[in-house]
């Protein structure tokens, strides 16, 4: 059986993301995005109403502040009182995960879309995504950049304005750019 663009995408294959289904699905983020953008004034239960509109799953008291951006929405997951600040933005061509309690800075930026190696196969437009999973009770400072396949463990602190490159272990901190982690001490 041949897998559609979309299935291709969500498994991390090489995928068109100009294929009709995804364009379809982006211009219906695209529209939720403005909407959603509109209610920076709106009581935080609105706010956490129209996440659950949208993204993948959203636990309770988990909030973003607009503006935010994401590609599609869907496949972003956010724990119990996750707090997101204003700017951040999300490439969520596959899963993102963030785990209770965990609070992102202002202009964050998360990115689990790729793009081929090879300027010859990125010529042909294709492109793939590798998940992010940021454990519960992480502190990321402002304009963070995390990108794609990285995993940042439970208790981990990212400084301000971190490219994390690598998976950052539980209880570590990581900062600079390249991000390196910290000694204790």
């Amino acid at each position: 059986m041949t897998m559609t663009e979309r299935q291709k995408m969500l498994a991390g294959e090489l995928y068109h993301a100009g294929d009709p289904e995804l364009q379809a699905e982006a211009q219906a983020c695209r529209e939720w995005l403005a909407r959603y953008n509109a209610l920076l004034a709106a009581p935080p239960a609105a706010r956490h109403a129209a996440l659950c509109e949208r993204l993948g799953a959203v636990g309770p008291g988990a909030a973003i502040r607009p503006p935010f951006h994401c590609d599609y929405g869907t496949q972003i997951g956010i724990g119990a009182e996750v707090f997101m600040n204003f700017g951040c933005v999300i490439l969520d061509v596959v899963g993102v995960d963030i785990g209770d309690r965990t609070q992102v800075g202002p202009a964050v930026q998360i990115y689990t879309a790729d793009h081929p190696r090879d300027p010859d196969t990125r010529r042909t437009g294709l492109e793939s995504g590798r998940p992010v999973s940021i454990g519960a009770d992480v502190w990321i400072g402002g304009g963070a950049i995390i990108l794609p396949g990285v995993r940042i463990g439970d208790g981990a602190t990212i400084g301000a304005g971190a490219v994390v490159t690598r998976d950052v272990p539980a209880g570590a901190t990581a900062m600079g750019n390249p991000a390196r982690l910290r000694a204790p001490g």
